[in-house]
């Protein structure tokens, strides 16, 4: 009797040993998502997938199993914008000339653009471009105007380049935004900017008489 209760006391140690070293497995050192790293140049825990990665599984059944379900679509995929134009590659925006990269501004572009820009860009540049977004009125650095004079001047290779290798504490959206998302959601910054400093002379009539008359001023 003795022996059993030996044995199974041995049992039960070597039993919390196992637990203990799966339990280090389980809390072994990580990062948290977005936290800061010496280890990258950049300064980021996160990184993002190499260019070209492509998801292991599609679908809806595949976005309700964290990817375990779904099927994989091997089908070709339309030729991606930046295979075709070099200056639109991440990393290479940056160095491109100021005339390779233009904004597109088809009615079809700005929708797709207003699209893209309330998702990405509104919740911390603010739905008018202004820098005053719902993150950053709740305590992440502001980021600045559209309308200042600096962005209003600054080249369209120069946002594009900011989209898609990030800026400051702004996050890189090259995995997260096609480079023609990226060329559309610039022609809407550039519609925001046009609304606010159009000139009065290029107005249609229908245009200014919607325009609040100034204090003191005759009607029209």
């Amino acid at each position: 009797m003795r022996t059993w209760r030996t044995a199974v006391l041995v049992a039960l140690v070597a039993l919390a040993g196992c637990e203990r070293t799966f339990r280090d497995m389980y809390d072994q050192p990580r990062y948290k998502p977005l936290a800061q790293s010496a280890i990258w140049a950049d300064g980021r825990a996160s990184r993002p997938p190499p260019d070209g990665a492509i998801a292991r599984s599609e679908g809806t059944f595949a976005g309700t199993t964290s990817g375990r379900g779904g099927t994989i679509e091997p089908a070709a995929r339309p030729q991606r914008l930046d295979t075709v134009r070099p200056e639109l590659r991440r990393g290479a925006a940056a160095e491109a000339p100021a005339s390779a990269i233009h904004a597109t501004t088809t009615p079809q572009s700005l929708a797709r653009g207003h699209e893209r820009f309330d998702i990405f860009c509104a919740p911390c540049h603010s739905i008018a471009g202004d820098g005053d977004g719902m993150v950053a009125r709740r305590g992440f650095p502001h980021p600045p105007s559209f309308h200042s004079d600096r962005l209003r001047q600054a080249p369209d290779a120069h946002i594009y380049a900011v989209i898609t290798d990030g800026y400051g504490a702004m996050h890189a959206y090259a995995t997260r935004v096609p480079p023609d998302d990226r060329l559309a959601i610039i022609g809407y910054i550039r519609a925001l900017q046009l609304s606010q400093h159009a000139p009065v002379a290029s107005l249609a009539r229908e245009d200014l008489d919607q325009l609040p008359s100034p204090a003191g001023a005759l009607p029209r």
